[in-house]
């Protein structure tokens, strides 16, 4: 496979924004490809309420938002929310769901990165879930967080554990057998560790709070939220007490 570039210093691998474009249409039909993401999304929107002390009237910034499937649930939970992602096709899909369903979301297309020179300290609440393992550079995504969030603020990483474990439960069984996602979602080269993860967020303002794991059972054909974090893992994170 071909290794991630930067695309005019821009912080986005092409190949990527190409896959998911070619699968947002019909992203809001729950038995699309997008299915495991629609199931998932009741534990992650939980998850990040339980931790931030609920939504209403919070600023919140939703990184790689997509089609808008987390994003218009945050909304309904009365948060004010801005989307951003780059690809074009999946803003155009949340835009138009968010429209009929009556729900005000601010979707741009940006990088995180571009936004941090303009909104520093503005959000609440920051969200990059399912984005990390697809980006040339995710420290620099977890820098620009950094700079996002309100000293009061939170932070939530979603994204996939390197090793032969999660090789084989989110690509060979996941894409291949159970094909609950599409095939060639995933590469196990751009997972990420906790410890790597971690060791990027040493680096800023940042502080663990709480990490999570989140597994699928295939035989009650559900996703649980675990303390085991070999595969999927949520990190929820807020500015250090020593900053």
């Amino acid at each position: 496979m071909k290794k991630k570039i930067l695309i005019d210093n821009l912080n986005i691998d092409k190949t990527e924004i190409n896959k998911f474009s070619s699968i947002a249409a019909d992203g809001w039909d729950h038995k699309s490809v997008f299915q495991s993401l629609h199931n998932i999304n009741p534990l992650r929107l939980n998850y990040i309420m339980h931790h931030a002390n609920g939504l209403f009237g919070k600023k919140v910034l939703d990184i790689g938002c997509g089609i808008g499937i987390l994003s218009e649930s945050m909304a309904l939970e009365g948060a004010i929310v801005t989307g951003i992602d780059m690809d074009t096709k999946s803003l155009a899909v949340a835009r138009q769901h968010a429209l009929k369903q009556d729900i005000i979301i601010n979707y741009l297309q940006e990088t995180v990165e571009s936004h941090a020179k303009y909104y520093s300290k503005n959000y609440d609440i920051i969200t990059c879930m399912e984005m990390l393992e697809h980006v040339p550079n995710p420290e620099s995504i977890v820098r620009s967080c950094a700079k996002l969030v309100r000293s009061s603020g939170h932070v939530f990483f979603s994204t996939i554990n390197r090793n032969k474990k999660s090789w084989f439960c989110a690509i060979i069984i996941a894409e291949h057998i159970l094909k609950i996602i599409p095939k060639g979602t995933h590469n196990v080269k751009t997972f990420i560790r906790p410890s790597e993860l971690l060791s990027w967020i040493d680096k800023t303002s940042l502080e663990e709070r709480h990490i999570i794991g989140l597994q699928y059972n295939p035989i009650i054909d559900k996703f649980q939220l675990k303390s085991n974090v070999d595969i999927n893992y949520i990190l929820h994170l807020s500015i250090s007490n020593n900053d």
